[in-house]
């Protein structure tokens, strides 16, 4: 069984419903508002920073970072070529600590770099080396 309506009945309805529609969005707006303001009541005009994790952070003794680049860099020698995640793997610790070795090392002039990014190929050098008499 099915009604016939006509098309200004129609038309009616189909304001009726966008009419609840847009209420009920303002209500959930409201409420969304309301909830925003009041749970900014409580805090202070500081924003507060999440607390480090206990595992990292730390800053590493030079000795200790010297010892990692001496590792590193026989890594290095044994594997010319290689990127910093098989050498991680190597020498093993993570590609992230092995970073500031790395820049030390290459700023000694004892590793050259070639490539960019995860493509990045590490190779000794033969200035730090000594000359043939």
């Amino acid at each position: 069984m099915t009604k016939t309506t006509s098309g200004e009945e129609l038309g009616k309805r189909v304001e009726e419903l966008v009419a609840e529609h847009i209420a009920a969005s303002r209500r959930a707006a409201e409420a969304a508002v309301e909830r925003a303001f009041t749970s900014a009541v409580g805090v202070s005009g500081k924003t507060q920073r999440p607390a480090r994790s206990s595992g990292g952070g730390r800053r590493r003794a030079p000795t200790e970072v010297a010892a990692l680049g001496e590792r590193l860099y026989e890594a290095v020698s044994l594997k010319p070529g290689e990127a910093m995640t098989v050498l991680a793997a190597q020498v093993g610790v993570s590609t992230r600590e092995l970073n500031r070795p790395m820049t030390l090392l290459k700023g000694a002039g004892r590793v050259r770099s070639v490539g960019q990014r995860h493509l990045m190929r590490y190779f000794p050098t033969t200035s730090g080396a000594a000359e043939p008499a």
